[in-house]
């Protein structure tokens, strides 16, 4: 892992084909290994299998939603400290204060681009760099 914010292990969890997808070209053009799942609980086996250094975690899944996702993760210490954002179609309040109440850090509405995906990485990978200084 490099300090200038590339070569982070990003994992993408979203059930919409076309937004992984997306996600995977931007974040794979950033210099990034990415990970892919389709709910939270192909993710929740991916974060112990691969242990990323951040999620991109989608709200409205089946199965097993965004804020249940994330809050199982962050109730596992060994991966209390790996940033969550939240992806969303929706830009309410509501659902950011939600968020933020099982632990994500941010919170990105869809469609995203590029350069705001890259810069989420970035925010938390120089978080992520001085937490292990």
């Amino acid at each position: 892992m490099s300090t200038n914010g590339s070569g982070y292990k990003v994992l993408v969890i979203d059930d919409s084909n076309t937004i992984r997808r997306s996600a995977e070209i931007f974040l794979k053009q950033g210099g990034h290994e990415v990970l892919l799942a389709e709910d939270g609980f192909d993710a929740l086996s991916k974060v112990n299998d691969h242990k990323p250094h951040l999620i991109f975690c989608d709200i409205l899944m089946p199965r097993l939603d965004g804020y249940q996702t994330c809050a199982i993760i962050k109730r596992n210490a060994d991966f209390s400290n790996v940033p969550v954002v939240m992806l969303s179609s929706k830009d309410g309040v509501f659902d950011k204060a939600r968020g933020r109440m099982v632990g994500s850090q941010d919170y990105l509405t869809k469609p995203f681009t590029k350069d705001q995906l890259l810069q989420a990485v970035q925010q938390f990978g120089i978080a992520q760099n001085k937490e292990a200084l």
